[in-house]
């Protein structure tokens, strides 16, 4: 049981990394517009998508 348990945790922390990477490079594809659309700099977007996908 442990071994299945430690596997499900392992699964979810990669599916949320994965999500995160993906959320953001969408956010580094938006234009300027969108992102003003948001209220979102360009710089925070960069700032943002800077972020390894291990960092929250």
């Amino acid at each position: 049981m442990l071994n299945i348990e430690l596997l499900r945790r392992l699964s979810d922390a990669l599916r949320r990394a994965w999500e995160r990477s993906q959320s953001r490079r969408d956010l580094l594809a938006l234009d300027d517009h969108m992102l003003k659309d948001i209220g979102i700099s360009r710089a925070d977007a960069v700032r943002e998508g800077d972020k390894p996908f291990w960092r929250p």
